[in-house]
């Protein structure tokens, strides 16, 4: 690995012992759905002071809250309630990750992710908040933004694609646009995912190394990493600019992955006064036959090969 620094042996040893780890949990999604028609019914209240959350303890917790999010889709759909979540943070700090347990068991029309590319040239010279209002919920909608208007705060700022001009206009319009945003009857809930230095240089190092994971680093990644100092200074003036009693910021430590995603949809879910909705008893009814009925076979020239 020509891009490790120079390591003793022991240190290169945890360090790898510590990537095969961060590989492993990139699979768990895989194991969480083996395993999702089994019994997790009992609540793990083990607490790990520690160290990294327990693999068993985690799936638990994880299907538990899980169960609870169907809940609060229901009850969102049934109250007509509206709801934005923001995800924001540095690169690798796990926003994709929580967005992916959250929807993971929900309806996609009722919640939904965001994730735009970057502005084109027309969508430039519009108002900055317009090209996100369209996707903004109707009743009875969750929408979850990977990353958000925050961008002007955070990427755009520290690359150099908008003036300091630019960036006090936002910094003035976020507060009133957001307070709008609650008076409609939206309610608008903010994370940080916040990871360290060294967290962060191990994540893309695992990037780096696993072909699976190279795609998600860009040259724009690389270059956040280099400007660390620049991404933090922008992230403190963006959190004392923005944090509104309307639509307060909320920060995940995020250095242990497993332990923020429960964390952050246990906050989340405690966001909301939401019941069970009673749902009618599902009969499945008899299949009509008729004697007529003949099912034509499939070609085999149409069939996917049984290579498994």
């Amino acid at each position: 690995m020509s891009t490790l620094p120079s390591l003793s042996a022991d240190e290169r040893e945890r360090l790898m012992a510590r990537l095969e780890q961060d590989l492993l949990d990139g699979y768990d999604e895989e194991f969480e759905l083996e395993r999702e028609d089994e019994d997790h019914a009992q609540s793990a209240t083990q607490r790990v002071a520690d160290g990294l959350l327990p693999r068993g303890v985690y799936f638990k917790e994880l299907f538990r809250l899980q169960r609870e999010l169907v809940k609060l889709q229901d009850w969102v759909v049934q109250e007509r309630r509206k709801v934005v979540i923001i995800f924001e943070g540095r690169d690798s700090a796990g926003k994709g990750g929580v967005i992916k347990r959250i929807t993971q068991r929900l309806n996609p029309r009722v919640c939904r992710v965001v994730a735009l590319p970057a502005p084109n040239d027309r969508e430039r010279t519009q108002w900055y908040f317009q090209r996100y209002v369209p996707h903004l919920p109707a009743a009875g909608e969750i929408v979850l933004f990977d990353r958000s208007w925050y961008n002007r705060a955070g990427v755009e700022s520290v690359m150099g694609f908008c003036s300091s001009e630019e960036v006090e206009e936002f910094f003035r319009s976020v507060p009133e646009f957001e307070r709008m945003l609650v008076r409609s009857g939206i309610q608008l809930i903010k994370y940080w995912f916040s990871i360290t230095d060294e967290e962060q240089h191990l994540r893309f190092m695992s990037r780096i190394h696993d072909p699976l994971k190279q795609w998600k680093l860009s040259p724009m990644d690389l270059e956040s990493r280099r400007r660390w100092e620049d991404y933090t200074r922008a992230k403190e003036l963006m959190l004392e600019r923005t944090h509104i009693s309307e639509a307060p910021w909320w920060v995940v430590p995020a250095v242990d992955k497993k332990r923020a995603r429960l964390n952050c949809i246990a906050h989340l879910l405690n966001h909301f006064a939401y019941e069970e909705v009673p749902r009618p008893e599902v009969v499945l009814p008899e299949r009509v036959r008729h004697d007529d009925y003949l099912r034509h076979p499939v070609p085999d020239t149409m069939l996917v090969p049984d290579c498994y």
